[in-house]
């Protein structure tokens, strides 16, 4: 609708109950009118709101909004944005015309560019860039990117790189991901997330940046782990991008370094805990219950350790909400041990399940306790199995378990003496002497799984790795400290110190590798294997709460899906190219479960379980095709 050249298009007619406003807008100004260009704008802004109220914005198939916006909108609006994708019909209709080449190009094409421009980066943290920046102009050619090509990307959206991205975080800083929620919002914390342009979240992942991995405290630098692990909830289990939140809590520091840096963004003092630091997480808690519904999902991540511990037990009856550190890592370790009996029981003596293990863990933190305390409750649910019909206490299934931290061996002679803190009391052994050495705890204890959480790198030396192999014909070697550089020791190192006996599962991804004549693929205990699933499978069925039975559920399942092919390698989890089917069929798993427990709220329980879950995903094919 125009009477004369004033520059306001309106991109689609008006119908009928809107052309009354057209028509007295247009003709309210005659060339006399323009002489006052302030109130021609306040007019014209005026005539905006009220067009967008009488015609609320909607969404097209293609997920391309039905309103009137300028072409140039579309294309830096990233969630709108297809570059060359744009068809010539949607070109004119948008009025792309003349901002874009004429060529149109297929999201295949688009998507072979991408994939060339990103393998032609020098190096892994420029290729962690590069698809911050596609994300930042291309977000449905992004996520289509990373689920196609997920062996590749995951290790630069996550695990390792992602840690290297955090230390460098306030380097290559280019824009806000997500919310940030200090000290200084006390108090008004709901106001903040009402700031937040998504209404329908469905996941959160929150870190207050303590143990950023093995790194230690990087503050706000953190960031990027939430940013990762709900880019993985997207690729993995199916969520679209909208419906996850990440938010950094931000309380300060303890990294001298980063206090003393120009480009640190945080709160530049210590760290505040105690009361008020439980406070802020509460008041985060509460008001993001109240923003998205009780039943969004509240995912803690890299929390200290004291500080995991507290909160977890302070929360997790109150809150749809898990702990990935302690729950997740303890599923995805279990997984790999309950698919390794499939192996260590076709050798002599060979373990025939989990009670006949006997483990050891370097590192007694909150990995490490939480991943104890779930086989402890796997080995009781085993017992009740059991043909001989005694069923296990957790304090009986604990006795073959043994901590090693900082000051050596666990044991009652340093509980008694009050140098051992709450979450390590449950696997306290009485012993002889005080073991500080990790080869000495071997060959004394004789472990037939050594597993390490500690983020220390090169202390599975070849001494420890050889002795393992002495004391059984099949032992589990887990290095699971991440990133790479904290990795207790590599795979290579494992099969030959070992001469090839050893089970082996590491944190981060190590190659292939070939030992007389035989290929092995070392399986990578990676947490996406389990959070996305549990995630799906939780907010499909409503769950309330997120209890360890879940995350025991969960490791069964991916289990199951480790088939015998994988196992003649040595891996025992399931190939990654497959982890968008495995999180999916752990996810109905989970669901189930939380009808068995009484923990869903989407009532009644409906007959195809696979159905419920997959109408939790992702229905635009911009993040699922």
């Amino acid at each position: 609708v125009s009477t004369q050249s004033t520059g306001f298009i309106i991109n689609r007619p008006p119908a009928d109950s809107q052309l009354f406003f057209a028509k007295m807008f247009t003709s309210s100004f005659s060339r006399s009118s323009l002489a006052n260009p302030h109130k021609f704008a306040h007019f014209t802004c005026r005539f905006i709101q009220m067009h967008r109220k009488k015609c609320p914005p909607r969404l097209e198939e293609g997920g391309v909004e039905n309103i009137p916006r300028r072409g140039i909108d579309f294309l830096r609006d990233p969630r709108q944005n297809k570059g060359q994708g744009f068809t010539p019909e949607e070109r004119e209709k948008m009025n792309l015309f003349g901002l874009l080449p004429v060529g149109y190009e297929s999201p295949e094409l688009q998507l072979k560019r991408e994939l060339h421009q990103l393998r032609s980066k020098a190096n892994d943290l420029e290729k962690y860039l590069y698809l911050m920046s596609l994300l930042d102009r291309n977000e449905r050619l992004f996520h289509r990117l990373i689920v196609e090509n997920i062996v590749e990307c995951m290790p630069l959206i996550y695990t390792p790189i992602v840690g290297l991205a955090c230390q460098k975080y306030g380097e290559i800083w280019t824009q806000p991901r997500g919310l940030y929620v200090s000290l200084k919002d006390k108090g008004r914390v709901r106001q903040l997330l009402e700031n937040w342009p998504e209404k329908d979240v469905k996941v959160i992942v929150f870190t207050e940046g303590e143990r950023i991995l093995g790194l230690g405290d990087l503050g706000v630098n953190g960031m990027g782990i939430p940013v990762g692990k709900l880019q993985l909830y997207s690729a993995c289990g199916g969520f679209s991008p909208h419906q996850c939140l990440p938010v950094q809590i931000d309380v300060g520091t303890n990294n001298e370094v980063l206090l003393q840096d120009e480009f640190y963004m945080g709160l530049k003092h210590k760290r505040v805990r105690g009361k008020e630091f439980h406070e802020l997480i509460e008041e985060f808690m509460t008001a993001a219950s109240e923003r998205f519904g009780r039943g969004v999902l509240i995912q803690f991540e890299d929390f200290g350790n004291q500080t995991a511990f507290e909160l977890l037990e302070m929360f997790q009856d109150k809150f749809t909400t898990f702990n990935d550190d302690i729950q997740g890592t303890a599923s995805v370790t279990l997984a790999g041990i309950i698919s390794s009996l499939r192996l260590t029981s076709r050798v002599p003596k060979g373990a025939k399940k989990l009670s006949e293990h006997k483990f050891v863990f370097f590192g007694a933190g909150e990995a490490g306790t939480g991943i104890a305390q779930l086989i402890a409750y796997a080995i009781h649910e085993e017992s009740k199995l059991s043909n001989s019909g005694k069923v296990l206490s957790l304090e009986e299934a604990r006795a073959n378990i043994w901590l090693v931290d900082s000051s050596g061996l666990v044991t009652q002679e340093r509980a008694r003496k009050g140098g051992l803190a709450k979450h390590k009391l449950d696997f306290a052994h009485e012993f002889e002497r005080p073991i500080k050495d990790l080869e000495d705890v071997i060959r004394r204890l004789k472990p037939t799984a050594l597993i390490g959480v500690s983020g220390q790198g090169n202390t599975f030396t070849e001494a420890v790795c050889s002795q393992m192999a002495k004391n059984c014909e099949k032992p589990l070697i887990f290095a699971l400290s991440n990133p790479t550089s904290n990795s207790e020791c590599s795979a290579a190192q494992a099969y030959e110190w070992t001469n090839g006996k050893c089970i082996f599962a590491s944190g981060s991804p190590f190659p292939s590798f070939e030992f007389e004549g035989k290929k092995f693929i070392p399986g990578q205990g990676n947490n996406a294997y389990i959070f996305p699933g549990v995630g799906l499978g939780v907010v499909a069925a409503g769950a309330s709460k997120v209890p360890d039975v879940l995350f025991y559920v969960a490791a069964k399942a991916l289990s199951d899906q480790v088939t015998e092919q994988d196992l003649e390698v040595g891996c025992v989890y399931p190939q990654l190219e497959k982890i968008r089917e495995v999180s999916f069929n752990l996810a109905v798993e989970v669901a189930d479960a939380s009808y068995r427990y009484n923990l869903a709220t989407v009532l009644p329980k409906p007959d195809d379980l696979r159905a419920l879950c997959d109408k939790s995903r992702a229905t635009h094919s911009m993040y699922s095709e």
